[in-house]
């Protein structure tokens, strides 16, 4: 018996991993500048991480939604207070793709309408409606393309313009920073133009915040860089350091009725454990800041290589631009010096998403080791 195959993988097997280390059979150590997508926010198996989810699981690990717990409201206002929201509300759920699931789906109730616009080289999940908002035609099937859904480019204001005035669109889904597309931003006219929509036309603003989120950008969320308030914002990934978890905050103009958003898994003790030790750990080391300071850094070096044709993203969700496909260069970094990095749909550019525990020291071992792969 095999497991379906259906991903391109590095010949390693992790079987245990520290920070910002990954080690394989043998004891090999990776510097991961990866973090598994965007996933591992504070670190591998951060100490008082592992410690809050062991002492969580011996009181109680799952119970559904059926009953109260009371940790998901203590995170709801730990996530408020940290990102300086004003009181969105939060539904929990296990993954991104969930996420943007019930944020398209609650955005359907909240206005009654179907069409979706989302932007060219636009990732948002795999799953049903969320891989029909997301702009790549190779892993769409047919059953997924019965969704209303019109691709524009970022800040072609002009078409969205058109768009919208044929009065059937529900909502605008929009990367800050994209992610799997290749960390290319709209400009901040376009974004805070999406406001007089939401006005005027009751369309649900959804900020997709699954790779962006939680300080990643250098902001709690990246789309803080402009002045829009989102009708609702998904979040995932670094939200639970690597314990699946994931939610949609939503706008208090928003009302929720009994039924109509629902999970089992979703905000369970031990997600909400690991999403609170991830916030503890955010806030205590001032990871916003520190983001920056390292997106700087990173930058500095970057600059000083001919061969990277452009430098791009925000905080610690950046990429490197060349002038060619970039597999050969990754794979030399990953079994040459055992290095982890991303790719994006632009095969030229490599995606560096490490974990926010990351040091300067950890930058310049990636730059010599490239160096030596150019």
């Amino acid at each position: 018996m095999k497991t379906f195959d259906v991903y391109n993988q590095f010949d390693i097997n992790p079987v245990k991993a520290r920070d910002v280390y990954v080690y394989d059979k043998k004891n090999n150590k990776y510097l991961d500048l990866y973090g598994g997508h965007a996933v591992i926010s504070i670190g591998h198996t951060e100490k008082n991480y592992v410690k809050n989810i062991t002492n969580q699981l011996n009181k109680i690990g799952f119970y559904s939604n059926a009953v109260k717990n009371e940790l998901q409201e203590k995170l709801c206002v730990e996530i408020n207070s940290q990102a300086n929201l004003d009181d969105y509300k939060l539904f929990m759920c296990s993954s991104g793709a969930e996420a943007v699931e019930n944020a398209l789906k609650l955005s359907s109730f909240y206005n009654g309408k179907k069409r979706i616009i989302a932007f060219k080289n636009s990732f948002h999940g795999r799953t049903s409606a969320a891989v029909a908002v997301t702009d790549n035609k190779y892993i769409n099937s047919e059953l997924n393309k019965q969704h209303n859904v019109s691709f524009i480019e970022f800040n072609n204001t002009e078409k969205l313009e058109k768009e919208i005035d044929k009065g059937d669109v529900c909502a605008i889904i929009f990367e800050s920073i994209q992610g799997v597309g290749g960390l290319d931003q709209p400009n901040e006219e376009f974004i805070n133009g999406l406001s007089h929509y939401q006005k005027k036309y009751k369309i649900s603003i959804i900020a997709d915040e699954v790779q962006s989120g939680f300080c990643r950008s250098g902001q709690f969320f990246a789309f803080q860089k402009f002045n829009i308030q989102p009708d609702i914002i998904t979040i995932a990934k670094g939200m639970g350091n690597g314990f699946p978890v994931g939610g949609i905050l939503i706008n208090p103009k928003i009302n929720p009725k009994k039924g109509m958003l629902g999970t089992t898994y979703g905000g369970n003790h031990l997600a909400c454990v690991a999403s609170l030790s991830v916030l503890e750990y955010l806030k205590e080391n001032k990871i916003q800041k520190k983001a920056t300071e390292l997106e700087n850094y990173f930058k500095n070096i970057a600059s000083k290589f001919n061969s990277i044709k452009k430098v791009k993203g925000r905080g610690l969700m950046l990429g490197l631009e060349f002038a060619y496909n970039v597999s050969e260069l990754r794979s030399k970094l990953v079994y040459d010096h055992k290095i982890f990095t991303g790719s994006s749909s632009n095969e030229n550019i490599i995606r560096i998403l490490p974990p926010l525990s990351i040091k300067k020291t950890h930058f310049d071992i990636f730059f010599d080791a490239l160096n030596k792969s150019l």
